[in-house]
């Protein structure tokens, strides 16, 4: 894959990255991601420092992303779970 030069504004701040083209997007949507949780937060709390508004947005964002990712896991466990149940459901249909 190509690099590519991208330029992202987080926080009012303009950050030069070089990434793959196939990150582009997932890079815009994250940098919007931030950017609107940055302002969620300025316009429902007191806290003005910027520094505490990134602090409180990464800790938000972590933790959606472990929640996503709990999900993920238990519906990949579920369909294994599922796979298996219909296989014996087979096997003792084939014992009748």
């Amino acid at each position: 894959m190509a690099k590519l030069s991208l330029k992202v504004v987080v926080a009012g701040r303009t950050y030069p990255l070089s990434i793959e083209e196939n990150e582009e997007q997932k890079v815009i949507d994250a940098a919007k991601d931030i950017n609107k949780a940055i302002k969620l937060l300025k316009d429902n709390y007191a806290v003005k420092d910027m520094q505490d508004l990134l602090a409180m947005t990464a800790l938000q964002l972590a933790a959606k992303k472990d929640n996503v990712s709990s999900e993920k896991k238990e519906s990949i466990n579920t369909d294994e779970i599922e796979t298996q149940l219909k296989s014996i459901s087979e096997e003792l249909d084939g014992l009748n």
